[in-house]
């Protein structure tokens, strides 16, 4: 298989919310801070945020900027880049149709990503974090001391380069578990309880549309399993 030309992306939030928040969605609209893309087989980051009168970064994107960055992720896509996500159908791509306005693109895109999580979900039937993923694939993963919940209050305190570095590592971590997953046809991690756990990926990550048709698991052991549809439902309205 010809490896893929993966550019992972991600967003960062710009509402401050109430602290222990369990459901973002249900404080939209959220606001995107800044966003941040890394090139796999360049090393080359791109990252975006709004821009005052006076040159500055903006408290967010406005309408018009969080529709040029979905522009410049086609203009990727169409230079032969696989977008890959960790969580991006739910989040990333539903926040961003909300900010730009250009629902039917964005849901394009999210459809024909690669969402590493979502597979996950279509195959084990439970979500798995980023940081766990990477850590047993024996990558860094993400930014220390930093965490997606902070950066609201940090982009509004004016640490915008804390914020970019944290997004900026993040989409790097992404990019590398995606590479890895393919080289080594699996993913590995540890449970919370120290057990290991693998997903085999022969034909290495499917994208949104590949992993819908994976057949679902047996989630019978667990209380409250995630919906496959409550992933999507946003890209059908």
């Amino acid at each position: 298989m010809t490896p893929r030309r993966y550019l992972a992306f991600d967003i960062e939030t710009a509402k401050l919310l109430p602290p222990d928040v369990s459901e973002l969605h249900a404080h939209r609209p959220l606001g995107i801070a800044c966003a941040a893309a890394f090139a796999l087989d360049s090393g080359e980051v791109s990252t975006w945020h709004g821009v005052t009168a006076a040159g500055s970064p903006a408290p967010q994107l406005s309408r018009e900027e969080a529709a040029a960055l979905v522009a410049d992720l086609q203009r990727h896509v169409d230079d032969g880049y696989t977008l890959v996500t960790w969580n991006g159908l739910s989040f990333d791509f539903d926040i961003l149709a909300e900010e730009s306005g250009a629902r039917e693109a964005c849901a394009a895109l999210a459809v024909a990503h690669v969402d590493m999580m979502f597979h996950v979900v279509c195959t084990k039937g439970h979500f798995l974090g980023l940081q766990t993923a990477a850590s047993g694939m024996g990558l860094d993963g993400k930014l220390s001391g930093v965490s997606g919940a902070d950066a609201p209050q940090l982009w509004a305190d004016g640490e915008f380069e804390k914020v970019l570095a944290y997004c900026v590592q993040d989409v790097r971590a992404t990019a590398e578990l995606a590479a890895a997953g393919d080289q080594a046809r699996e993913l590995r991690w540890k449970s919370k309880r120290g057990k290991s756990a693998s997903l085999a990926l022969p034909d290495g990550w499917a994208t949104v549309t590949a992993a819908l048709q994976i057949p679902e698991p047996d989630t019978s052991w667990m209380s409250n399993p995630p919906q496959r549809d409550g992933f999507l439902g946003w890209t059908r309205s």
